[in-house]
């Protein structure tokens, strides 16, 4: 049964996802469930980069396991969710999934010059920060894999899929929204 008031979205590193996540929420005056948010926590307190902490949770699945069940607990408590969560489609299955979309190139150019992104992903330059992203992509595909028997990018596991390379946040905002109500009616 489709739960008609949470919205999951994931997508590419660097694809707007916590950007237009926020937007949409603040937009259908939704509540923000975020645990992107405590895995950069988790990274800084220990000292590492978020590719660091997502390989050291190879050998902790409890840590990742405990992230996305934290997903499934809250939209149990909780109405009108948007989650901005790897795995959020996962983690609430009959929620409306969104996967953002875009190219390497362009999401490494966003990530690079994103001052938020400094504290856990300090990379020297352009390229570096490309290398990086590839490397976490594929452990983090690797690591759901291994831990949750999905492929992450499988598109056929999302209602409504978006290239956000060539889009405005305002755009994607208003893509997902034109699309979300078309779901529900389903």
């Amino acid at each position: 049964m489709k739960r008609k008031d949470v919205i999951s979205i994931t997508g590419d590193l660097a694809s707007g996802q916590s950007t237009v996540s926020k937007m949409l929420a603040e937009e259908l005056n939704y509540n923000l469930y975020r645990n992107g948010e405590s895995f950069r926590k988790m990274a800084i307190e220990r000292g590492m980069s978020v590719t660091e902490f997502g390989e050291y949770i190879e050998d902790h699945p409890e840590v990742d396991m405990q992230i996305e069940k934290s997903a499934t607990e809250y939209a149990n408590t909780h109405k009108n969710i948007v989650i901005d969560a790897k795995m959020g489609w996962y983690a609430v299955p009959e929620s409306f999934k969104v996967y953002l979309r875009v190219d390497i190139d362009i999401a490494a150019k966003r990530a690079f010059a994103d001052p938020n992104r400094k504290r856990s992903e300090n990379l020297p330059t352009l390229e570096a920060q490309k290398e990086d992203m590839i490397r976490r992509t594929k452990n983090d595909l690797a690591r759901y894999y291994k831990l949750y028997n999905v492929h992450r990018d499988d598109m056929s596991n999302y209602d409504f899929v978006l290239d956000t390379g060539n889009l405005k946040p305002e755009e994607v905002l208003e893509k997902i929204k034109e699309e979300y109500e078309k779901w529900k009616q389903i």
